[in-house]
């Protein structure tokens, strides 16, 4: 296993450094640079030159990466130009929030799909099933954005339960965490329901009740136990949303999290804050992959065996 480990380890270097060209470039592909947000109407072509020179703006793209890897790979994540902070601040500023997000909802549709998923195995092709299956496809097609904002309608504007944005306490976390646990408790009720269909036509369970053992027993105790292995799987993709939440429903929500950090950093075309945050978010789906793989290698042998 510690040799499993360490070949994935070493598999993160390569994607790692791939996820930061992707992150470097992405921002400078769209049109603008961040001079145009600092030069004021009428400013002469010498201002603009002496801020691109002085912001490595004037620099081949090569050089530039460069510049900003080993920066990155020394701690540095470099100074937001247009918000002239320190952009390892900006994110430490906005980290917990997303985290607090991303985190809540990740156990909500967890618990919540897991269980839903279970319930619909148990009374495959009844009425049980038919209702949870129903809902989770209704869920799973509703947009992020349109939820929120129906959410906050009814809840907010409407019954006044609820405050309609911000991050102040634990009820700012309510409609945000609903609008993102209800398309991932689809996708996970949807997974352990397969998979536990799946491992109920598998030999083994056929010989457990031929040895008599309660059917209930089987199902919780055996069955689960190997139907977890692909959602653990995808839960464990899902991880990168624990520090992105999902950017639309930050922005909608109007949470100072890592998603509207983004939004901000594009729109103002501060290329080290868009670069840092996609880095960051991009580390995490890899971590969570990596995870995802150790998980799923110790809850399976076989899979261990041919993974390495």
């Amino acid at each position: 296993m510690l040799g499993f480990i360490i070949k994935r380890s070493l598999l993160l270097i390569p994607v790692f450094f791939a996820a930061s060209i992707v992150a470097f470039l992405l921002i400078h592909l769209v049109p603008g640079d961040p001079v145009d947000s600092l030069l004021t109407v009428g400013s002469p072509p010498e201002q603009r030159q002496i801020l691109t020179e002085r912001y490595g703006l004037d620099k081949p793209l090569v050089v530039q990466y460069g510049i900003w890897i080993w920066g990155v790979l020394q701690g540095d994540l470099g100074t937001a130009i247009i918000m002239r902070r320190p952009v390892a601040d900006l994110l430490a500023d906005a980290l917990p929030h997303s985290i607090a997000l991303g985190a809540s909802a990740f156990i909500f549709y967890t618990i919540v799909g897991v269980t839903l998923g279970v319930t619909a195995a148990l009374f495959r092709d009844r009425w049980p099933d038919r209702a949870i299956m129903t809902g989770v496809l209704f869920g799973s097609t509703l947009p992020s954005f349109w939820l929120g904002l129906l959410l906050m309608l009814v809840f907010s504007v409407w019954l006044g339960w609820l405050p309609v944005s911000g991050a102040r306490g634990v009820s700012s976390l309510v409609l945000p965490v609903l609008t993102i646990g209800l398309g991932g408790t689809a996708l996970v009720a949807r997974i352990t329901r397969v998979a536990m269909v799946e491992t109920q036509r598998k030999d083994f369970v056929m010989l457990l009740h031929a040895k008599g053992m309660h059917p209930m027993r089987i199902q919780l105790l055996r069955v689960l136990h190997h139907a977890l292995i692909p959602v653990v799987t995808i839960l464990a993709l899902r991880i990168g949303f624990v520090l992105g939440g999902a950017i639309t429903v930050e922005v909608v929500f109007a949470r100072p999290g890592i998603g509207t950090l983004l939004i901000r950093g594009i729109m103002q075309h501060d290329y080290p804050v868009v670069q840092a945050c996609l880095l960051m978010l991009s580390t995490a789906v890899i971590l969570g992959t990596f995870l995802g793989d150790v998980l799923q290698a110790l809850m399976d042998p076989r899979a261990r065996a041919s993974l390495t």
